[in-house]
């Protein structure tokens, strides 16, 4: 279900958005299998003080790995490993200095002809059976229109609670749109996705409350522009908040950001900078080889 509004999040800019100073200085020492490494930097944030953050990155066919430290010691990977075309099982862990920070979860995809499966539990624990499982069932009812049912179940230690929702989802007949709801509890989350062309894009996200005792709403609207050398994405919703984010390339490896945000009610305002730089240690026409080797070779 994680990616029932994966169209919406890519063309909102939630995710991408950032404050002040930020630099990506990556390396690329393979093609295939891909093996990267990244330095990033952050600097001057309003809420957040400055970080290093070190990280690698090994990709193949079948398997993805990624592994990260940062300046406070605080460790994260993930770990893909596809058995076959339908199946997935992925690792995630995350370990921290400070005490009850640890977590590692489970997850295993099934993708079936016109369904999918996933599973997945967090910090499972194998005495008491104490954690959070969530378990998630998308079923296609037609060409165009899919049902899904997702449960999650909190286990701590005698106290238990479960939790149910329900998804739809209809995409149209050129795939060129796409709209979702999910319904959980008193919260409902409806989106709409569409593409206009090959490089405009537009999304809206609805988010209702209503319960216990408390209604609350938040509208999302934005728009995702894709040129030949760069990228802007705008974005405003109920709250008052207008922002935007403009990632200009100067060259296959090198791109630099500007972002920016205004609260019309709290008048405020945030503004970012950043630079991303790829080094590969390998010329152009050495990583196009490696890339063409690997496609004339089995999967392994």
């Amino acid at each position: 279900m994680e990616n029932l509004t994966k169209e919406v999040k890519t063309t909102h800019l939630t995710n991408f958005m950032f404050d002040g100073a930020r630099a990506e200085i990556s390396r690329t020492f393979s093609a295939s299998p891909l093996f990267q490494t990244t330095h990033g930097f952050t600097l001057g944030a309003e809420a957040a003080p400055p970080t290093y953050n070190f990280s690698t990155v090994y990709a193949t066919n079948k398997v993805f790995m990624q592994g990260g430290i940062d300046h406070a010691g605080n460790l994260n990977m993930r770990y893909n490993q596809s058995w076959n075309d339908s199946n997935v099982a992925k690792i995630s862990a995350q370990l921290s200095p400070r005490a009850g920070q640890n977590m590692i979860n489970f997850e295993h995809d099934y993708q079936g002809l016109d369904y999918s499966l996933n599973f997945k539990a967090m910090n499972p624990g194998p005495t008491d059976l104490s954690g959070i499982f969530v378990g998630s069932y998308l079923q296609s009812v037609t060409k165009n229109l899919a049902l899904g049912v997702e449960t999650v179940s909190q286990r701590q230690g005698p106290m238990s609670e479960q939790t149910t929702s329900y998804v739809f989802k209809y995409t149209g007949n050129n795939k060129n749109w796409i709209a979702t709801a999910q319904l959980h509890g008193g919260a409902v989350q409806a989106t709409y996705w569409q593409k206009f062309g090959e490089k405009v894009d537009m999304a809206a996200d609805l988010q209702v409350l209503a319960a216990q005792g408390r209604r609350d709403a938040l509208a999302t609207i934005g728009a995702r522009w894709e040129l030949r050398m760069a990228a802007f994405r705008a974005q405003i919703d109920t709250t008052g908040k207008v922002s935007a984010l403009l990632e200009q390339r100067y060259a296959p490896a090198l791109a630099f950001l500007v972002s920016g945000e205004i609260d019309h009610f709290k008048n405020s305002a945030k503004f970012g900078l950043g630079v991303m730089v790829d080094s590969p240690t390998l010329s152009p026409e050495e990583m196009e080889a490696q890339a063409a080797m690997s496609h004339q070779q089995p999967p392994v």
